[in-house]
């Protein structure tokens, strides 16, 4: 009897183990910073009155390719490396 509780808490505590969150604080303020330059990027998109001006033609869709291309994806998938024990 005390063998089969033992091996139900162990199977409670590694299933508590695995089911752990992946993000962290670190991939959330990556990603915050990637909203942060798709809403300066939007805004610069809607200042120029003239379709043909230089942020609304080059800078802004540099800065919306870079926030949807490299940092969310970055923020998505980076992890922070294992501390040896």
């Amino acid at each position: 009897m005390a063998k089969a509780k033992d091996k139900k808490v162990e199977k409670k505590v590694a299933t508590k183990e695995r089911l752990r969150f992946p993000l962290t604080k670190t991939n959330f303020m990556i990603i915050g910073f990637g909203v942060l330059l798709l809403i300066i990027g939007y805004i610069f998109m809607a200042i120029p009155d003239s379709p043909d001006a230089f942020l609304t033609r080059t800078l802004s869709p540099i800065i919306l390719v870079l926030a949807y291309l490299i940092i969310i994806p970055i923020g998505l998938f980076y992890r922070e490396k294992a501390q040896k024990k």
